[in-house]
Parts: structure tokens; C-alpha cells; sequence
């Protein structure tokens, strides 16, 4: 007997049960598949399907009676209709797919079972016959498509088309985007593989230097031109082309391992897989994998009523849209549309929409192993939907129903306050198995960090209907699945999101999905792209250069005309004035470019190799003279002058004030004003609780005190949006604070210290705890919140006290009370009329200390009442909302406030702070602050890092809209350029809309500038404006995200590595850990880096000066014919081994110690005059060039004689002049250093051996070595240096001594 077919059999209402007495293998022998083994990827193709007219014969029973076909029938073609229809109803998906009941568990498939698993009822299976089991495994599965999913195996589905970013998206969660975005790699690089070469070689020969000496080389193609061995000329181009290409493309490289480093950064992502009901695929694993289900738990399902059949056909609601795991993907390959799970302290990859927030205690570690765990078993049928929601959340629970995060935005826009994020409650309360039904609408990629509008959709849940041709209404559906719900959509903004970059704050984790990636987040948008930077000493002497080549070009031109342009050696005029010009080539010294770059490599070792400034990178080896040439100093304030730690300093309550050790007064207080007698039952304190004193102290002045202090505290520890978490640390349960502000966190950690700790608080209440007696003192309701905001400059709250004993605290008839607290500006109307309130916030400003002022208000329940009406009636106002609610809340709270007192705030300087400003001033730097914080935090920084002198007027330019007021603001200030000037984002934009000529050229005259509320592109702006307008070189420093444009637009950027990334210091040409380091960086490294290089140069050119005039000399004495007096291996020795090592050693140079630097920063500001390579210093070594090049070889043809080419007395006179020569320029390097070292010393009497060693070698070609062993050598090569070298130093000497140099008068010398 064959085995009943194993499947769910619905009981037709018309006959009962009488279909079941037949055999149903018989009728359908097909449906025993659902155990058979073949494998799953085993398809039948369309060339071995039944002809059309066989199939009727194989039609399961149960589709008949259900009229079903397959879902997928829609995804076909509409050919051959009848035909695919037909074989809808016999043939079998992937045997993997189909369940105990024949249905399918595929998307696009059968999104349900035909038999719900609490419906089914069990009845007891015979094993099948052995017919059946043949039958079963000989049948081939078919080769339908399979549907679509919404990712393949191996990632996401490729989109086709590529974006237009200026236009919105529409962006589908967790699926494959139908078009393409920009992949999410960060990238500092300059260059491309293909770019390299030609931006490199560009860049090289764009300085007259290097063109001038491809065009001599190439000139030795030519052989009338050529003149020594081509190599002469080619080599020594292309060693210093290679030079400078390998510097360049080390340091790309460089960068491009540390963006690689970013780019690998892993993220956990989730994988949605559209689910089917029934299908049993669970997380992490496609219905392809599914384990074959264990006969008796996945056995035969009945259903009494065909009509609930129906019904779980039309509905899915008991399982969600999609089943999804984890999987953890690099930052580089997230893509738009991805679903990123985010934890404390993580970076935020891209910028992304909130969709779901979990609290510490909803997402413990057992929940991602229930994630993770379950993609290796099978879903409960009975519970389809708990092994999908993510994680396992409580349903009380606060955060899931609240959806709050707070992050960290400083490295995105500088403020140091946690901005508080929301979920939308749309998403917040979906299961994330329906995450793949969300659409998020957005508007085109933008740089403006504080605003973004969107709007997210809900598409209603697919519905499969029971007949494809005709619904329960007897209409025929339409192309998309039968719906009853309707979308649903919600609006997004600024509140819904996580930019790039910012740090998750709040503990637990966040689910938000990535809506713009790479370079097009706001973080991208926000940064130039990066630039090659040349220093300000290579455009000096690249001018120098130029003159150098006009000098050649003259004296060529010279010396064919006193040759009255006659034809020599049969070559016309112009032949020999070419070769004039080939021969003076030395005259623009190719050398220079290498000992320059080998010289800043040299610069960049000292540097990174200082004990004193441990951690210095240097990233842009090309531009470190530029750090001895700084004039402007555009700095960050948060996390570059501040730590961004705030500390409670002070409280005044009107009467005392509280500071340092008085603190502890302050304890003793509170522990008296919170503390139950003995022998009484503790009871909930209100304000109006009598303050309780021991009698040895209850004078009335500490009775009023003790009060005052116990209110302000009370104030203090209610009036904040501070929410208190508990962490786990080493095993040890440690609470931590989180808040938008870290103000408002330095108070309640102040509170805690003097003895009322913050307990517990959600949206409705608050409780505080004795830290004393560890009891429950305080508990309210929070009735309304009114947050801080930029423009109001004031929080404030409103709450309701219980009373009575802790156990059974009520707050019926409770004291109804209004605290706030906010800037002395906006407080001073608001608090009642007092004498010392704007003296005491004058104090602790000029302190440095950020003041806060603390009143309250008590209200009747009658009051109460009227204003939460009217503020209930006022916040539905679809215009001017915000106006009618501040209106209600000025007339009923903000007024009249008691004042209880002021507290101030410090934020703590980095180490050294203020002496290395102090310094940096003093070396002629001006500095300006460029922050994204607000006015008066910017303010105090100010004052507290001494950037604004004790007593400077401060002239303050804030929320500034009309021009004719910028006008006027800029008329002061041109009366006032002592001041210091204090200006918004918002007026600085007007300003350099409108007046930016004027703005400039007196804003770089001012002391000191601040400038707050900058926006990343501002700062960039300003960096750019002052480079432009003075021509000086600007420095700009910074820690975050938002400083890299400014960094990048700099003449010198410097990063610091900061504790919320790497990503300024990454982009920065030199990074620090200190902002003290950059003084040393600066006013020692910088200045040797100048001077060192300075003096190289023009030895260098004084090298190649001085054999270009040896050779004019020689050249007039042979008649003007254009010879050359040194060849070959002595033109390429001199520059060479026989003078660079010496020459090369003047790096080591230094005209004063580190602590003399240190102690008289005016040296440093001597150097912006660019005085150590000027024009007048320059024609000094060509006067002296001149000299010397004239008396070696004028001397040596007068006390030898000339001697044709090749003859005896010209190898005479050439071994005369060259071997001066040799000396003549290591005795210049000697008469030129300042502090020797050993290694000077070495280069000079090595370099001295090299040439004595070499001399044997040279014989023959060059010299004749039996003239070299006479006499008469020795003394003409004597008298020849003499001369050469006795008036240059006899001048140096007489120099220093009328005008002494600033060096020598500091070091005593």
C-alpha cells in the first residue's frame, strides 16, 4: 500500500472528508519529493519537460482543489502562458525549498505555508513504500527560475546605472540599489597610478631649473652643440628628477597605507534574505541550505476549514518580510542601503539614517550569540518571529521605546557637546525582519552639516492572493501583490542622523542604514582635495635661477660679440654662442635640486627623531624650511588648545563663593541638608523642606548659607538632560554619564562629589541618591524639558516633587517647581533684579571659566495648568510654532526667577598651552582661533589660553545680517587695531561676501582673531584668503575631521593625533601629539630647516658660478673659441665626489642652541624678512664667485700660460687652476660654518683625501703628474688660494664686526 502523500490536506467544506480515502499518492505522485535526496541544485531543463498535452495528468490533487499556481509564475514571460501554468501546478521548486506540505519557501514563492504551524494537526505517518521512495528519487527536479533575492551569495546585486548626485534617492534598506553610488573609501592619496608620472614630471619641470637643463641635455643630440660625453648633461637631470619622484612617491604610498588602514576598519552589517512562511530558513542561511526537516516535527499538517487556508494565504503576519544575520564588512565596502549595527566609541563610516536604538541592557552579549547561533538552526515553527528580532528587547523597555543615542560631532564640526540623535517611531518599533519594506528618500548629497531633510516610507506588507486570476472580489488583481494597507511614511531630519566620522557616545548600539557614502558625505563635501605644496624657499630660488640663466645668456652673447660674431671652426655665430651657453650651463647649478631634497630628507630625520616631541610624523618631506617662515597660525580650539575635559571650578550663591579646598564646606552642607536625624523614617526632600543645621552651628547666616547652597545644589543635580548608565569595566560595574553637553556632565559630577548623586532618569522622572547614606532623597516627575539651544542660550525644566516617606512617595498635590540655567546674557533679564550678579560672571570670565546662572521658579497647580495648556495649543501651530511657544514660555516661567548663583566651568587647556602661545607671539606669529564651538565657549578659551591679552578689548561680531552694520563694525576696527576680534560663522560669511578686501587687509592686522560657528569650507576659506592677500605663509593646526580642509589649504598643515581619530593628522604634512610640540617644531626645526637650507643654496650656486667664470676666463684667453677648460670627468668630479659632501654638511649647521631658540623667540621672527636668502645675499656670492673664479684662472694662465687644448702647459694650467679650485671651495665651507661637527670635519678631510687619492688617475689625460711633484706647483698654487680666499674672509670678519648678526649678539660672540 502506498503511503498517504505527505503534505498539508485541507478538508473541502463540500464533501467532508471523502477525498481522504483515496490514494493520494496515486493522485499525486509527485508530492512525495518533499524527502527525497536529490540535490537541490539539480535542475530539469525545458528540452526534457512533458509535452504540453501529457501535463494534465500529473496535477497534484491539492492544487486543484486550492486553483494555486506558483508566485513566481509572474516573474515569466507572458508566451506559452497555458503551458507555464500548467506546469506551475505539478512541478517542484529546489526540493530544499518545499515543506512538509508541498509549499514553498522561496521569495517571490509562497510567502506563507499552506498550513500554519498552530493550525496543524498531527496525525501518525507510515514511512513511505519503496515505489515511492524509487519514484521519488529518480524524478528530477524542474528548471523554473528560481525568484529573486535580495542578495546573491557573494554580496549585493551589481546596479546598472551610475546615480546623478544632483539628484535626490530613494534608498531601499537592506537590498541591492537599482543604481550605483560612489564606493565608501577614504582617500588622502595626491596621486593616481596613472597620474603619477605626468603630475609629478609636471610639477618638476614647471621650475625654470629643471626645463632649463632638459633643453641643455636634449641640446647634446645636436652634434654641432655636443661638446664631453652626453652623459655629462643627461645624468645628472635624471638623477635629481628620480630623486624627487621617489620622495614624492614614498610619501603617497605612505599615505595610501594609512587610508588603507581606515578603509579595512570592520563594520557588522546585516544580511537580509527575503523569508517565506514555513520555509524554516533562519538567519544566515538561504533556502539553498536548508537542513532537510526531520519527518514527525515537519510531518503531514490537516486543516478543518479551507477557508483559514484562504486566510494564510492573503497574510504573512506571522512571520517578518526577511530573515537576516550578521556579517562583518570593511568600511571601504559598505554601500548604500546597508544596515550597519553600531556600538560605543565606534566611528560612524558613512553618513547614515538611525533606524533602531538599543539600550546597554537590551543588547548583552548573549544576544549576538542568539544572532549568530541561529543561522545554524532551524526557526520554531511555533515562534517564527523570535529568533528573528534583533536583539531579544524587553518590551518595557525605556530605549526601545524612546530610540535615543547621543554621539560625539567634534571631529565633523568642532563642537564639543554629545548631540542627542532620535530614531524615527516609525522604525523604532518595526521588527527588523520588515526592515527591507523601508524606503528612505533623500535629497542630493550636501555639505551643509546641520540640516538634512528626508522622509522614510513603510511599503505595505506583499500579499499573495488565493487565485491569480481572480480575488475574493471576483476583480482581477493587479501586477503587484494584493494590499490592504496602505504606505506609510514619516519625515526624517537632522535629528535621524549620523554623519561620517562622528563617534557613537551612548552605550548600547544603534541599527542605521548607510544613505550617502565616500565622497559624497558631509564629511567629503566639507574637504579640499589635497594639493602639492612647495615651499616658499624653492619659488626664491627658482626667481634666483631665472636670473642666473639670463647672466649665461648675456655672457654667451658677450662673448661672441667681442668675437665680432665671426665664424670659429667653421661654425657661424649663433653655433658658438649655443655653445657658449652649454658650456655655462654649470652657471644654473643642477645640483641644487638634489642637495635640497636630500638636505629636507635630512630635516625630516632630525625631526622625527626628537626625543622632546616623541610621536612627530613627517608625512610632506618638500616643504620643512617653511616651518622657520610661519607668520599666520590659524588654530582649532577643541582638542587642539582644550583636552575638551570640563571640571567645575567655582559657585557663587550670593553671598560666598566656593573654590578649590572650600569645596568641602560645600559637602558638609548638603550632607546636613540630605541626611534623616537618627531614629526618624527617612522622608523625600522638596525646597520647601526645612533645612535642618546642628546646633552648634545655627548661627542665621549659616542657616541662610547652608540653604542657599542646598537649593543651588538641588537646582544643580535637576536641571540638566544628563541620563546616567551603568557599564561593566574590568568586571566592576562602573556608571558613566552621558549628555549633550560636557558642561552639564562637569555639574552632575560636581554634585556627586559634594554628596547628591543622579540615580536614575528616563523621560518622566528623576531620582537622586545621599552619597552619604546611600537613600533615595529626592525623586520628581519631569513634567516639560526645554533643551539648550544655540539661539535661546538656556535650558530649563520643569518638574514635580514627591513627598512623604521613599516606600510610599506620592506626588499628588507635590510642589511644582521651574529650574533653569543658561549664559549670564540671556539669564540677566530673565532672574529677579539683584547687585552681584554681573560682577561675579565679569570675574570668572576674565578667569576663563565658562559661567552658567541658576534660578527657579515655583508654580501653582493652577499656574501650572494654564501654561501646559496653552503650551500644549501653541506647540500644534503649523506657522511661526517656535515663536508662540517661546511666547508661552516667557509668559509664565521666564521671569522674575529667584537667582540662586553661578557656576563656573573650566575647560582644561592642553599641557603648555598658554607659555607656547605666549612664545609663538612673541616670535611675530599671529594667531587666530578658528572653531565650530559656540561664541561664549570660544570666548573663554580665549581668555583662558592667553590668545587675548589681560585687559585686550575684545570687539565681538556675531549674528550679523545687514551689510550696512558690517560696514560700521569695519570702521571701528580700522581705529582699533589693537583689538581683538570675535566674529560668528554667520557674520564672516557676510563679511567675505561683501567686504572681503576690506576684511582682510584689517583682520591680518589684528593681535589676535576668533573666529566661532565655522563651518569646515570657512575655515578652509579664511586659510586660503590670508595666503592669498598677504603672500605670507600660513600654518594651520588641528585634531578632527572638520580641520582637514583647512589643513589641506595651508602653506603648512599640522595634525594632531586626537583621541576621537587620525584622520587630521593623517591628512596633515607634519603630525604631533602635543600642541606644545609645535613651538619646537617651529621655532627650532623650522628655523635650522631655513637657514640650513638657505646657506646651501647659495653655496651651491657659488659652486657653479665660480667654474662658469673660470671658464669665460679661459675662453676669452683662447680667442673666444668655445672650448671647454674642464672635461668630462673633471666637470662631473668637482660637483661631485670632490665638493658635495662637504658642501652637503653645511645641514648640520646651527648658529645657536635649542635653549637660546627657546629664550629669544626673536630670532625666529627675524626670519620672515628672508634675510638668509635675499636678493642682496645672493649678488654678494656672485661679487664673490666673480672674484675668486677670476683670480684662480686669471692667475693660473698668468703664472703657467694657456697652451692650446691638449697641449703640456695647458695640462699645467689646468692642474694649477682645478686643484685651487678643489681647495678654494672646502676652505669656503670651513670659513662658513658656524658649529662644527664631526661629521664636517670628516666630509672636508675625506673629501681632501678623495681628491690627493684620485690625482694618480687623473694623470695623462688631465694633468701631467711629474709637473704636479715640483716646486714650482706647489708655490703658484699657493699664491693663487691666497689670493682667492685672503679679501672674501677678510671681509666676513669685518662684517660681523661693524654689523654683527642677531646670533652672534645673543650668543655673546
Amino acid at each position: 500500500m502506498s503511503a498517504p502523500h505527505q503534505y498539508h490536506q485541507p478538508n473541502a467544506p463540500d464533501d467532508g472528508d471523502s477525498d481522504l480515502e483515496l490514494d493520494l499518492e496515486e493522485l499525486d505522485p509527485l508530492a512525495s519529493s518533499s524527502n527525497s535526496n536529490t540535490p537541490p541544485g539539480t535542475r530539469r531543463s525545458k528540452d526534457h519537460r512533458k509535452p504540453y498535452h501529457e501535463l494534465g495528468t500529473g496535477i497534484p490533487l491539492r492544487n486543484l482543489r486550492v486553483g494555486r499556481l506558483r508566485g513566481n509564475r509572474r516573474m515569466r514571460g507572458s508566451q506559452d502562458t497555458e503551458e507555464e501554468d500548467l506546469r506551475a501546478l505539478i512541478e517542484d521548486d529546489d526540493r530544499a525549498n518545499r515543506s512538509s506540505g508541498g509549499s514553498y519557501g522561496r521569495s517571490g514563492d509562497d510567502d506563507v505555508p499552506l498550513l500554519p504551524s498552530q493550525y496543524a494537526r498531527r496525525r501518525p505517518q507510515p514511512p513511505p513504500s519503496t515505489l515511492s521512495r524509487i519514484g521519488t528519487t529518480l524524478r528530477l527536479p524542474s528548471f523554473r527560475p528560481t525568484a529573486v533575492r535580495l542578495e546573491d551569495d557573494h554580496g549585493e546585486l551589481e546596479a546598472q546605472e551610475e546615480h546623478d548626485p544632483s539628484s535626490q534617492r530613494t534608498v531601499a534598506v537592506g537590498q541591492a540599489q537599482t543604481a550605483q553610488f560612489p564606493a565608501n573609501a577614504v582617500s588622502n592619496a595626491k596621486y593616481t597610478p596613472w597620474s603619477f608620472l605626468p603630475r609629478t614630471l609636471y610639477n618638476e619641470f614647471s621650475f625654470f631649473i629643471n626645463m632649463y637643463f632638459l633643453l641643455v641635455a636634449l641640446s647634446q643630440i645636436i652634434k654641432p652643440l655636443r661638446i664631453g660625453y652626453l652623459s655629462t648633461y643627461i645624468a645628472p637631470l635624471a638623477f635629481v628628477i628620480s630623486i624627487t619622484l621617489g620622495k614624492e612617491a614614498l610619501d603617497d604610498i605612505a599615505r595610501r597605507r594609512r587610508d588603507a588602514e581606515a578603509n579595512s576598519e570592520g563594520y557588522t552589517v546585516l544580511r537580509f534574505e527575503e523569508n517565506s512562511v514555513g520555509n524554516g530558513v533562519s538567519p544566515g542561511k538561504s533556502a539553498h541550505r536548508k537542513k532537510k526537516p526531520k519527518r514527525g516535527k515537519l510531518g503531514a499538517r490537516r486543516l478543518s476549514d479551507i477557508e483559514r487556508e484562504e486566510q494564510s494565504l492573503s497574510t504573512t503576519s506571522g512571520l517578518p518580510t526577511a530573515s537576516y544575520w550578521e556579517t562583518v564588512k570593511p568600511s571601504k565596502n559598505l554601500k548604500v542601503g546597508d544596515v550597519v549595527r553600531l556600538s560605543k566609541d565606534q566611528r560612524v563610516p558613512a553618513d547614515m539614517v538611525i533606524l533602531k536604538s538599543y539600550s546597554n541592557e537590551n543588547n548583552p552579549a548573549e544576544v549576538e550569540s542568539k544572532i549568530s547561533g541561529s543561522s545554524s538552526t532551524l526557526v520554531p515553527e511555533d515562534k517564527p518571529s523570535e529568533a528573528e528580532d534583533f536583539p531579544a528587547v524587553k518590551p518595557n523597555a525605556s530605549s526601545a521605546s524612546s530610540g535615543e543615542a547621543f554621539i560625539r560631532t567634534d571631529q565633523l564640526d568642532g563642537e564639543t557637546d554629545w548631540k542627542l540623535r532620535l530614531t524615527s517611531p516609525l522604525t523604532q518599533s518595526l521588527n527588523v525582519g520588515e526592515f527591507t519594506r523601508l524606503r528612505v528618500v533623500a535629497g542630493k548629497p550636501d555639505k551643509k552639516v546641520n540640516e538634512f531633510y528626508g522622509t522614510i516610507e513603510l511599503l505595505p506588507k506583499a500579499k499573495q492572493e488565493y487565485d491569480p486570476h481572480i480575488d475574493r472580489n471576483g476583480e482581477e488583481p493587479s501586477v503587484s501583490a494584493g494590499t490592504t494597507e496602505e504606505t506609510k511614511s514619516a519625515p526624517l531630519n537632522i535629528d535621524n542622523t549620523v554623519w561620517a566620522n562622528t563617534v557613537i557616545a551612548s552605550s548600547g548600539s544603534v541599527l542605521a542604514v548607510v544613505v550617502y557614502t565616500g565622497p559624497q558625505t558631509r564629511q567629503a563635501l566639507s574637504t579640499s582635495a589635497s594639493r602639492s605644496k612647495t615651499g616658499l624657499l624653492e619659488y626664491e630660488i627658482n626667481n634666483l635661477t631665472k636670473f642666473l640663466c639670463v647672466f649665461t645668456l648675456s655672457l654667451s652673447f658677450i662673448l661672441v660679440a667681442l668675437a665680432r660674431f665671426r665664424e670659429i671652426d667653421g661654425r657661424p655665430w649663433y653655433v658658438s654662442m649655443m655653445r657658449f651657453l652649454i658650456l655655462f650651463s654649470t652657471i644654473v647649478p643642477v645640483g641644487l635640486r638634489v642637495n635640497l631634497d636630500l638636505g629636507k630628507s635630512v630635516y625630516a630625520w632630525f625631526i622625527e627623531h626628537d626625543k622632546e616631541i616623541p610621536g612627530t610624523v613627517v608625512r610632506t618631506s618638500t616643504i620643512p624650511e617653511d616651518l622657520g617662515r610661519i607668520e599666520y597660525l590659524l588654530s582649532d580650539k577643541t582638542g587642539t588648545l582644550t583636552q575638551n575635559e570640563m571640571e567645575m571650578k567655582k559657585i557663587h550663591v550670593g553671598t560666598v563663593s566656593y573654590a578649590n579646598e572650600a569645596m568641602d564646606e560645600v559637602s558638609s552642607y548638603v550632607r546636613q541638608s540630605f541626611t534623616t536625624p537618627s531614629g526618624e523614617a527617612p522622608l523625600l526632600v522638596t525646597p520647601s523642606s526645612t533645612y535642618a543645621t546642628p546646633l552648634a552651628s545655627a548661627t542665621r547666616t549659616r542657616r541662610e548659607i547652608g540653604s542657599r547652597v542646598r537649593d543651588v545644589v538641588l537646582a544643580l543635580a535637576l536641571c540638566h538632560n544628563v541620563t546616567p548608565t551603568t557599564e561593566e569595566e574590568n568586571g566592576q560595574s562602573v556608571t558613566t554619564y552621558q549628555a549633550s553637553s560636557p558642561d552639564e556632565i562637569a555639574i552632575v559630577r560636581w554634585t556627586e562629589h559634594v554628596g547628591l548623586r543622579l540615580l536614575q532618569r528616563d523621560r518622566e522622572s528623576m531620582t537622586l541618591q545621599s552619597c552619604d547614606s546611600g537613600n533615595n532623597v529626592v525623586r520628581v516627575r519631569i513634567l516639560n524639558v526645554f533643551p539648550f539651544t544655540s539661539e535661546g542660550k538656556r535650558m530649563g525644566i520643569v518638574v514635580r516633587f514627591y513627598q512623604g516617606p521613599e516606600s510610599s512617595a506620592t506626588d499628588d498635590n507635590g510642589e511644582i517647581w521651574f529650574y533653569q540655567k543658561g549664559a549670564d546674557t540671556v539669564m540677566t533679564s530673565i532672574v529677579a533684579s539683584n547687585d552681584w550678579l554681573d560682577e561675579e560672571t565679569a570675574n570668572m570670565a576674565r578667569e576663563g571659566l565658562r559661567t552658567l546662572v541658576v534660578g527657579r521658579k515655583k508654580m501653582s497647580a493652577q499656574v501650572y495648568a494654564e501654561f501646559s495648556a496653552k503650551h500644549a495649543q501653541a506647540s500644534l501651530a503649523l506657522h511661526n510654532r517656535d515663536n508662540a511657544v517661546a511666547d508661552v514660555v516667557n509668559e509664565y516661567l521666564e521671569h522674575d526667577l529667584e537667582l540662586l548663583g553661578v557656576t563656573g566651568v573650566e575647560d582644561k587647556l592642553q599641557k603648555d598651552v598658554k607659555p607656547s602661545l605666549e612664545l609663538l607671539r612673541n616670535a611675530g606669529i599671529k594667531i587666530w582661533m578658528l572653531t565650530g564651538d559656540k561664541v561664549e565657549t570660544a570666548r573663554c578659551v580665549a581668555v583662558s589660553s592667553k590668545l587675548v591679552a589681560r585687559g585686550q578689548y575684545v570687539h565681538t561680531i556675531a549674528k550679523m545680517k545687514r551689510k550696512e552694520l558690517a560696514h560700521d563694525s569695519l570702521d571701528f576696527l580700522r581705529g582699533k587695531l589693537d583689538a581683538c576680534l570675535l566674529i560668528d560663522g554667520e557674520s564672516l560669511a557676510l563679511m567675505l561676501t561683501h567686504y572681503r578686501e576690506q576684511f582682510i587687509s584689517i583682520a591680518v592686522q589684528l593681535p589676535a582673531v576668533v573666529a566661532c560657528r565655522c563651518s569646515p569650507t570657512q575655515k578652509a576659506d579664511v586659510a586660503k584668503l590670508i595666503r592669498e592677500y598677504t603672500k605670507k605663509r600660513v600654518c594651520c593646526i588641528g585634531d578632527g575631521g572638520n580641520d582637514v580642509s583647512m589643513i589641506q589649504a595651508a602653506d603648512v598643515g599640522v595634525g594632531i593625533v586626537g583621541k576621537e581619530g587620525r584622520q587630521a593628522s593623517l591628512a596633515a604634512d607634519f603630525s604631533i601629539e602635543q600642541f606644545c610640540y609645535l613651538v619646537k617644531l617651529l621655532v627650532w626645526h623650522g628655523r635650522n630647516s631655513y637657514k640650513r637650507s638657505a646657506k646651501l643654496s647659495q653655496f651651491v650656486i657659488h659652486r657653479g658660478l665660480i667654474i662658469s667664470i673660470c671658464q669665460t676666463v679661459y675662453s676669452i684667453a683662447s680667442k673666444f673659441e668655445p672650448n671647454a677648460l674642464y672635461k668630462d670627468w673633471l666637470l662631473v668630479g668637482y660637483s661631485t665626489v670632490y665638493t658635495m659632501a662637504p658642501v652637503f654638511s653645511l645641514v648640520l649647521d646651527r648658529d645657536v642652541d635649542e635653549s637660546v631658540a627657546n629664550r629669544y623667540p626673536e630670532l625666529y621672527a627675524e626670519l620672515k624678512t628672508g634675510r638668509s636668502l635675499s636678493y642682496k645675499s645672493f649678488f654678494i656670492w656672485v661679487l664673490v664667485s666673480i672674484y675668486q673664479g677670476s683670480m684662480i684662472q686669471g692667475l693660473s694662465q698668468l703664472l703657467v700660460g694657456v697652451g692650446s687644448d691638449g697641449s703640456l702647459s695647458f695640462k699645467h694650467m689646468v692642474s694649477v687652476s682645478f686643484t685651487v679650485l678643489i681647495l678654494n671651495e672646502l676652505v669656503m665651507v670651513a670659513m662658513e660654518v658656524t658649529t662644527w661637527h664631526w661629521i664636517m670635519v670628516a666630509s672636508i678631510v675625506g673629501t681632501a683625501g678623495i681628491y690627493a687619492g684620485s690625482v694618480p688617475f687623473l694623470g695623462g689625460t688631465y694633468y701631467d703628474l711629474s709637473f704636479l711633484g715640483t716646486m714650482g706647483f706647489w708655490w703658484k698654487g699657493a699664491v693663487v688660494a691666497a689670493i682667492s680666499l685672503v679679501p672674501p674672509y677678510a671681509g666676513k670678519i669685518l662684517g660681523r664686526t661693524l654689523r654683527p648678526p642677531s646670533y652672534r649678539k645673543v650668543r655673546g660672540v
